[in-house]
């Protein structure tokens, strides 16, 4: 909070600024995290939010509560979304899925795993964590950084990908 007050001039924006922060500061987080859902952007949208809050703290009317919870909640809205978007703007990851990887070299009776490891390093990493781990494509898609819908696109393209190379083989 000591990095917001430096921010501030005057003795009264400063005592405005902390009984807000005191007051909002789980809410603004709840706010955050529903949009983002993740702890360390939601954090981060907060931040945002108090900064642009501390700018304009001398314009900042504190008499009516309610709408001074609607501003301080549509500020952090605000933040969270131009987070989500910019994250979302630079965010490449998802389209390499035939990224190279480690190289994985199988020796042994099991030609299905030997096909397996022919895969690209996003199709293994999937098939590995939904069918040999058994997490849910919630919970995969959180483990690789990626949306479920894209999970679950991914799952059935390494399956696809995986059938044909064991036809292939000779395997089915």
């Amino acid at each position: 909070m000591m990095i917001y007050l430096a921010m501030i001039d005057s003795p009264e924006g400063k005592s405005k600024f902390t009984k807000l922060y005191e007051d909002y500061r789980g809410l603004m987080y709840h706010v955050a995290e529903k949009v983002l859902h993740n702890h360390h952007d939601a954090e981060d949208a907060v931040h945002q939010a108090f900064v642009t809050i501390a700018e304009r703290i001398d314009i900042v009317d504190v008499s009516v509560e309610s709408r001074l919870r609607s501003y301080v909640v549509t500020i952090t809205e605000n933040r969270a979304i131009d987070l989500y978007r910019s994250r979302q703007k630079w965010s490449c990851d998802e389209l390499d899925e035939n990224a190279v990887g480690i190289p994985v070299e199988y020796e042994g009776p099991n030609e299905a795993a030997q096909c397996m490891a022919k895969l690209p390093a996003r199709y293994r990493e999937v098939l590995i964590l939904k069918y040999v781990h058994g997490y849910s494509f919630r919970e995969t898609a959180r483990l690789m950084n990626t949306t479920e819908v894209n999970a679950k696109k991914l799952a059935l393209r390494a399956k696809g990908k995986m059938e044909a190379m064991c036809r292939e083989e000779g395997i089915l």
